[in-house]
């Protein structure tokens, strides 16, 4: 099978691109970097724009797409997200159709349908609300509804949505939460006790390939959404402190109210407007509302219709990644950056 991975010089990405060249597939890469890491493994790399129409030749004799790329993050114009997460979206439905390609596995959020509010153990009926505190959800929300909407016999689609994906070769959650930590600025939002979903990079990576699987005419994945998750869920902050405490830094205890996260949010977020300042804030209503409220998943639909099934457990994915060379290589950065 001749695949296409969207984005597959990130973290996901590239996660799902050595599961296919396990699987023995062909592989072709599409984002606007080369990849010198992935050509030596055999990857045909191209450096495309895929929000432009020149992209199109990425998708040149492709059985099947897995469209990752997206921009993520807080912070940023809506455009910016627009373009990245919908406009790019809505080519690579295009591109698909124009090149005959008749299977599309799209990467979704669980954001999506964040409401600022628990969420406990919610299904995929769980309703996509009207109103975002951030470009990311919105846009992935828009993204997830152009791909699900399309018609099977044109182009059979699915949609996963994985939530905070961690493990080996991570370069944003655990890189940024132990910066944080080594300077002594993360808080506990909350009381701490609200459950979120995450889930080891290798199984969301097969997730995606279990869902192309499906994809056959008829199927009862074709236009359907799925969360998947590592299926235990845990406080968002014994997670994040099962890694300060290996980095061998103190542990989070200091808390902060919800409610006055959210105000700190809304004022930082008018603050780096206003004075138009670099970055992301430190703090959005977004962010608040992530780290204080419950998320976390009914993945039974995924069992039952994908046939997931998390290979490792939560402890064993800690294991994996602590004693990674990733993590030793962190942990050196961390040192550096001190002297």
């Amino acid at each position: 099978m001749r695949v296409l991975v969207t984005g597959g010089g990130g973290f996901l990405g590239g996660a799902i691109v050595d599961a296919c060249l396990e699987r023995g597939y062909e592989v072709k890469v599409v984002g606007r970097n080369a990849y010198p890491w992935l050509t030596d493994k055999g990857v045909e790399c191209i450096a495309r724009d895929l929000s432009q129409d020149n992209a199109v030749d990425a998708f040149e004799k492709v059985d099947a797409v897995f469209h990752v790329a997206a921009k993520p993050g807080l912070w940023g114009s809506f455009k910016s997200f627009y373009d990245a997460n919908v406009k790019a979206t809505e080519n690579v439905i295009r591109f698909c159709k124009e090149k005959s390609i008749s299977k599309l596995v799209h990467t979704s959020s669980p954001s999506v349908v964040f409401n600022g509010k628990d969420l406990e153990n919610v299904n995929e009926d769980q309703v996509i609300p009207t109103h975002f505190h951030a470009h990311y959800p919105q846009t992935k929300a828009m993204a997830e509804k152009l791909v699900l909407a399309q018609n099977p016999n044109d182009l059979m689609t699915v949609a996963l949505r994985p939530h905070l994906i961690w493990g080996p070769g991570d370069n944003h959650l655990i890189p940024r939460i132990l910066s944080r930590a080594s300077r002594g600025q993360l808080r506990i939002v909350g009381k701490g006790n609200k459950l979120v979903d995450t889930v080891f990079v290798d199984d969301a990576a097969n997730a995606h390939l279990l869902a192309l699987d499906k994809l056959e005419a008829n199927s009862p994945v074709v236009g359907k959404a799925y969360f998947i998750s590592q299926d235990e869920p845990v406080s968002i902050f014994d997670w994040i402190n099962v890694f300060v405490k290996a980095a061998g830094l103190p542990p989070v205890r200091r808390k902060v109210p919800l409610a006055l996260a959210r105000v700190a949010g809304l004022v930082l977020e008018w603050r780096h407007k206003i004075f138009r300042l670099d970055g992301e804030p430190r703090m959005t209503r977004f962010l608040a509302g992530e780290l204080g409220t419950a998320h976390y998943f009914d993945i039974s639909r995924a069992k039952s219709e994908l046939g997931y099934q998390p290979s490792l457990s939560m402890e064993e994915a800690y294991d994996r990644t602590i004693k990674s060379e990733y993590f030793q290589n962190i942990l050196a950065d961390l040192k550096t950056s001190k002297h």
